[in-house]
């Protein structure tokens, strides 16, 4: 008992008693079986974490949410990186299910990668994909993102604005297209508006990009409204190269409220998508459901609110 709560790191263990017992692992190069411990822990509810997305704000806040509820319910979590914004080779997720997790989190955008998905159904695994949309098999926790954008774009025509320029997130995730819906139909509501798309995919330098292209137009937008903070952020620094004043020249508007929102100058207006309370009912939802033993069946959706974050980026025209 000594020995084992010693080498667990468990409390009740004189600093003596600990230290032979580590004198004695390192003479014996004893390393712990995982086999035989699964078998111990199998009680234990143990969740990978998969993830892959190029806005680290986003993902900071959306681990906290992971790490705080699973510290809550005692779960032990198991984390798998995609590289480069990709996702994990099916080799690796394998791996992750044979480490012996009884669910997966997936963050934007693996909760709709095709490869990802099919490795993790094989196995049977219940599966929870926040910002995701009509995934078959999964929990989906998200935001409305078609109405958050609609409303913040009706913010942006209210305050005058008539030519708007918009950029797109990873064309690859649901929300994308959702925000551009929400856009549109927002616009379609309004008399003489005149707006210019370009696409990025949600990370700062695609948002430099895009905010290049915008600006370059023959009549450049009054308002630029980016899919994400990191986006936005990047529409403010392009903005101030060229010596435009934000919001008197140009307003810039967000979404997600992460931190660019508040570390650029001026501080972003955005939609505020609740990122930590998204992962960690995520995290509590798939806890249910493993603690239930039911399949989930077809879909399940959990919708959360949002809201507009008006701060010193958005000015009449």
């Amino acid at each position: 008992m000594t020995v084992s709560r010693a080498i667990n790191g468990r409390p009740g263990v004189g600093p003596e008693a600990r230290a032979a017992v580590d004198a004695a692992v390192q003479a014996l190069g004893y390393t712990p079986n995982v086999a035989a411990r699964s078998l111990v822990t199998a009680h234990e509810l143990r969740i990978g974490v998969i993830y892959s997305n190029p806005s680290a704000a986003f993902m900071s806040d959306f681990l906290t949410g992971v790490f705080e509820e699973a510290s809550t319910r005692g779960a032990r979590l198991t984390l798998l990186k995609g590289e480069d914004g990709r996702a994990p080779a099916p080799a690796a997720v394998k791996g992750l299910i044979a480490s012996g997790v009884r669910g997966a989190i997936l963050a934007p955008p693996l909760g709709e990668s095709p490869a990802v998905l099919q490795t993790l159904r094989k196995a049977r695994l219940p599966l929870a994909a926040v910002g995701a949309y009509d995934v078959e098999g999964a929990i989906c926790v998200r935001i409305d993102d078609r109405r958050a954008a609609y409303e913040m774009t009706r913010e942006l025509i209210g305050l005058g604005h008539r030519r708007l320029g918009f950029i797109l997130g990873n064309p690859d995730q649901a929300a994308s297209a959702e925000r551009l819906t929400g856009f549109y139909a927002a616009v379609r509501e309004a008399v003489g508006v005149v707006t210019t798309i370009a696409q990025g995919d949600f990370s700062f330098t695609s948002g430099l990009a895009a905010a290049e292209q915008l600006l370059d137009a023959v009549t450049p937008p009054t308002a630029i409204f980016a899919s994400n903070d990191d986006m936005a952020a990047a529409v403010v620094s392009v903005a101030h190269r060229r010596h435009l004043d934000v919001p008197g020249e140009l307003t810039v508007v967000g979404f997600d409220d992460t931190s660019p929102a508040v570390t650029v100058w001026p501080p972003l207006t955005t939609v505020h998508q609740p990122v930590r309370r998204l992962a960690a009912e995520a995290l509590g939802l798939l806890a249910a459901q493993i603690a239930s033993g039911e399949p989930l069946g077809d879909r399940s959706d959990r919708v959360l609110d949002h809201e507009i974050v008006t701060r010193l980026s958005t000015a009449p025209v």
